[in-house]
């Protein structure tokens, strides 16, 4: 018998295999009903056999063996796609769905064997089954990991969010107390509480602005009119406060009046600086240029120090990234990485660019933010 033949035949007996293995899969399957530890089995399996019964050419072969197999007609997801999101939902893992298709796999190869008893399998039938599973494993996997990433983001974006509170509460009654004027011990933890509620915050922020962006909303920016030059100059004032042994520059040339968020913008400021500030030479200044034309800004950041790598510059944007050779402990234990990654993510919700170059004399960031209308 062919082998789509016997699985349309003999599904009940390899859905009773399916559903017992599911059961052993403990503990996101330890309380649920036979219906759900079948879930898509059936569907699985009908398309399975609908795939060997379908003439395939080597092209066709090809394609689905990188990833490229047709779209499901008629339908917005295929059947391991929703098994994949259903399973989790009720809190399976990774390896648990992937043992889930290779208990399938063995279990139907088993089963159709011992019934052909005398009769050799057909070898093309194999090839095609096992092609049918990968590519059902591979969907799979696709959806699983992402409905995963999704719920992951939006528990921190949640956590980070109720986390805000607490931490206001803190920074608030620290600067009560410094302002008690009760001493000098006093005072000076009142300010560590501070400094330490200020770092705490810039994390949440960083982590907040993360999931928005990952969850496909990105950074939110209210553009009105301002002084480009005195919104970037009030940003860097700050940064020099706190670093009262660097120096930090700033030249603007051109009308710097538009239509941006200001805010946003001095955090890309902040974001660019403070890296520059961190990995640059210590002796040596960071440069802040505002060049204003009549369609553009540019906001170029430049450091003295030693060249970032290429393979290194190529990621520099990416979430999370950052050079190993150039961090500290101390490093580790204050960021999460992220300043570069929303950096660019702001340049781009003002329809901007951002762009990185390193070499043996120096390293700069160059931003590019197109002029708007009026808000």
């Amino acid at each position: 018998m062919r082998l789509a033949d016997f699985i349309l035949r003999q599904s009940e007996p390899i859905l009773a295999q399916w559903e017992a293995f599911a059961a052993s899969l403990v503990p996101a399957a330890a309380m649920m009903e036979p219906s759900a530890l079948r879930d898509h089995a059936p569907e699985i399996l009908r398309a399975v056999a609908k795939d060997l019964q379908t003439a395939q050419t080597r092209e066709a072969q090809y394609e689905k063996s990188v990833g490229r197999a047709p779209a499901p007609i008629n339908a917005s997801e295929t059947a391991a796609q929703t098994h994949a999101l259903l399973r989790a939902r009720s809190g399976f893992n990774i390896k648990q769905l992937t043992a889930e298709y290779r208990a399938l796999r063995a279990s139907v190869l088993r089963l159709w064997i011992d019934d052909c008893a005398s009769d050799a399998p057909h070898l093309d039938d194999v090839i095609r089954f096992n092609e049918a599973i990968d590519q059902a494993l591979a969907e799979s996997v696709d959806f699983f990991s992402a409905q995963v990433e999704q719920s992951r983001n939006l528990l921190l974006g949640m956590l980070g969010h109720d986390m805000r509170s607490p931490l206001q509460a803190i920074q608030m009654t620290a600067s009560y107390l410094e302002a008690l004027n009760a001493g000098e011990q006093v005072s000076d933890a009142a300010g560590r509480l501070i400094r330490s509620g200020a770092r705490m915050q810039a994390l949440l922020d960083d982590l907040c602005d993360f999931n928005r962006t990952r969850l496909g909303l990105g950074i939110n920016v209210i553009p009105k009119r301002v002084n480009l030059a005195d919104v970037l100059a009030e940003e860097l004032e700050e940064l020099r406060a706190i670093h009262p042994d660097r120096q930090i520059e700033l030249h603007v040339t051109g009308d710097s009046q538009g239509v941006w968020d200001g805010q946003r913008l001095q955090q890309l400021l902040g974001n660019l600086v403070l890296n520059a500030l961190k990995y640059g030479a210590q002796d040596t200044p960071v440069r802040v240029m505002v060049t204003c034309d009549a369609t553009h800004v540019r906001i170029n950041v430049s450091n003295r120090g030693p060249a970032i790598e290429r393979a290194t510059l190529a990621r520099i944007f990416d979430p999370l990234m950052r050079g190993e050779e150039q961090q500290s402990k101390d490093d580790r234990a204050r960021n999460l990485g992220l300043g570069l990654y929303i950096a660019s993510e702001i340049a781009k919700a003002h329809n901007g660019a951002i762009e990185a170059r390193s070499d043996e004399t120096e390293t700069s960031f160059s931003v590019s933010l197109p002029r708007a209308g009026e808000p």
